[in-house]
């Protein structure tokens, strides 16, 4: 089961810094960088199997959330220090690598058996093991880099190693050419402009003008809610096409956001019907705008995730029915019915949201409405259990 450990062991990620030593116009997290990398891979994957070959999307997702772990346990190793002792040092790799499992085995200790080997083969499996799902997380994970970059580059084009940094990251992308996904977003397809919209997430700060530390991002956000429900899928032992739904519905859940921007729940419940009228205007948005991005056999899918994201369903007969989570356990968790936890993510959302005013005011920066989030959610929770899942105590860990 997810605890609060673990919980506030992700919520590093919106602190870790990235390139720390370069002129940055804004902070460049590692939370944000993996969400970005995320939906990259979830491109990449879905052009691969248009081209009829296999991606195992646990194995995309697991190294994904592993890889984020072990960043924030080795947040002071800068990138290039971090692959030479890789590649050149590969025992004394091999050592770090054991250090970094040990470091988070009292995190994860909650956590299944099974889950906790998965961490230890994704930190410790030779390089020639890698699979066509490995080289696609680390091809997003080049090119989410890479994203970034430009964004320091325009700002200082011509500082310290600009030229050589440059021409590396060039280098590193090469290989992964072979990659339909990679060429599309080279050749800048219109997938690389749904890829920069994404991005754009990261410079949406939420809560508005409340004052917090850190500040967190709308994409940084939705990462942290996907991982969040995807350890709730595990714990119910969710099949593979739910866990799959869970994971990329969470990350998605919050992409209308691009075209309206974070509008609080306050401002959202001001008057009534405003939250149906928001709704409209967001659906009439995404389809204006963020649709027309998209490859037209990815779009059925993406409006599964975006649409009543809150709500849990699954598909019969080919029809969209919303049922409960705990009917989802008893009765539709096989992958022919298409489920979704919608129930997951609004608690994976509403745990985020807490953390986020939670860690503002453990570090000293509090406010009312910060305070009333709180004793809310704690309210909400209190003793609560949604499909098996005892919510309730991980609140209790906190209080």
């Amino acid at each position: 089961m997810l605890r609060k450990s673990l919980a506030l062991k992700i919520f590093e990620a919106f602190s870790t810094q990235r390139w720390n030593d370069k002129l940055r116009p804004v902070e460049l997290t590692e939370m944000d960088k993996h969400a970005h990398k995320m939906i990259i891979a979830y491109c990449l994957g879905k052009y691969e199997q248009q081209e009829g070959r296999e991606v195992d999307w646990q194995r995309v997702i697991e190294g994904g959330i592993f890889e984020l772990l072990r960043r924030v346990i080795t947040s002071d190793i800068k990138s290039p220090v971090y692959r030479k002792i890789r590649l050149s040092h590969p025992e004394v790799f091999r050592e770090f690598n054991n250090w970094v499992y040990n470091q988070l085995l009292t995190i994860v200790e909650g956590l299944s058996a099974t889950l906790k080997e998965h961490l230890k083969d994704y930190l410790f499996a030779p390089e020639e093991n890698e699979d066509h799902s490995t080289k696609i997380l680390e091809a997003s994970h080049i090119f989410s880099s890479f994203w970034e970059f430009q964004i320091l580059r325009h700002t200082h084009p011509d500082g310290y190693q600009m030229r050589e940094i440059n021409k590396s990251m060039h280098n590193n992308i090469e290989p992964y050419l072979d990659l339909t996904g990679m060429r599309r977003i080279i050749c800048r397809e219109k997938v690389s402009d749904f890829i920069d919209l994404c991005g754009q997430l990261r410079f949406q700060i939420r809560w508005g003008q409340i004052p917090r530390v850190p500040r967190t991002s709308v994409l940084g956000h939705m990462l942290m809610v996907a991982i969040f429900t995807y350890l709730f899928s595990q714990e119910v032992e969710a099949c593979p096409k739910r866990v799959y739904n869970n994971f990329f519905g969470a990350l998605f859940h919050d992409l209308p956001e691009v075209v309206t921007r974070d509008i609080l729940s306050p401002v959202k419940r001001s008057v009534e019907g405003m939250p149906r009228v928001i709704n409209m205007i967001e659906e009439e948005l995404a389809e204006e705008e963020i649709f027309p991005l998209l490859e037209n056999s990815w779009k059925s899918e993406i409006r599964y995730f975006t649409k009543d994201e809150f709500s849990s369903r699954v598909r019969l007969d080919g029809e969209i029915v919303r049922v409960a989570s705990d009917e989802i356990n008893a009765s539709y968790n096989e992958d022919g019915y298409d489920p979704i936890d919608g129930e997951f993510i609004r608690m994976a959302d509403d745990l985020a949201a807490y953390l986020e005013a939670y860690v503002s005011a453990y570090s000293g920066m509090s406010s009312r409405q910060l305070e009333d989030a709180m004793k809310n959610l704690e309210e909400r929770y209190r003793g609560k259990t949604v499909a098996g899942i005892a919510i309730g105590s991980l609140y209790a860990d906190f209080r």
